[in-house]
């Protein structure tokens, strides 16, 4: 394989529907919320070239793209995903890893923050330098938060008036921490255990 992770261009603005339905297969096989985007958004983060894009000889492989928020003080990457091809390969380490280190020269100031129910991308996060945080430390643009709205979930996180769902909030501060190794190193039987919890609360 001969897979290539760059930043998005013209060209690539015929994966968007392909980009879709792999994020919605996606969540509904692993049962979880996820919130979804049409074609025209994915096709707007390309053009502003605010997404990168995994191609194996010009065959649809991965892509993830970049939110801002509150004027460029948070950002977030969101539509991390895989084909199913080219899972268990370390793909999407390879793109998160791109991804944030474009996000970080785009909006060098900027607090990349993420929400998520997934291990393997709380994993990721982690060894990128991530944190686990409360919701009230990420973005109170309402804007990002209204983008849960087509979340299987969206009534818990409503509920609790957008400060607590089945998502992790992760958070990277880059004056906190420069890039240096994490200093909590991720524990999956520690995150597992605290989604258990939610489940038992919010799922009864």
């Amino acid at each position: 394989m001969n897979i290539s992770i760059i930043i998005t261009q013209e060209e690539h603005y015929k994966y968007s529907q392909e980009i879709c339905d792999t994020i919605e297969q996606s969540a509904l096989l692993r049962g979880t919320g996820i919130a979804k985007r049409t074609p025209e958004y994915i096709q707007k983060k390309m053009e502003s070239q605010d997404a990168v894009i995994a191609l194996d000889n010009g065959k649809f492989a991965g892509f993830c793209y970049i939110e801002s928020w509150q004027h460029g003080k948070f950002v977030a990457h969101s539509g991390l995903i895989v084909h199913p091809d080219y899972r268990n390969l370390g793909l999407a380490k390879q793109i998160k890893s791109k991804v944030f280190d474009y996000s970080m020269e785009k909006y060098p100031d900027a607090k990349v923050f993420g929400i998520t129910t997934g291990l393997a991308v709380m994993k990721i996060n982690s060894d990128l330098g991530y944190k686990p945080v409360p919701f009230s430390e990420l973005t109170n643009d309402p804007s990002f938060w209204k983008g849960c709205q087509t979340c299987t979930n969206y009534e818990i996180l409503k509920s609790k008036d957008n400060k607590l769902c089945l998502c992790t909030g992760m958070l990277y501060d880059p004056k906190e921490q420069p890039k240096d190794p994490p200093k909590h190193p991720f524990n999956v039987r520690v995150l597992k255990r605290l989604k258990s919890i939610k489940a038992a609360l919010f799922l009864k």
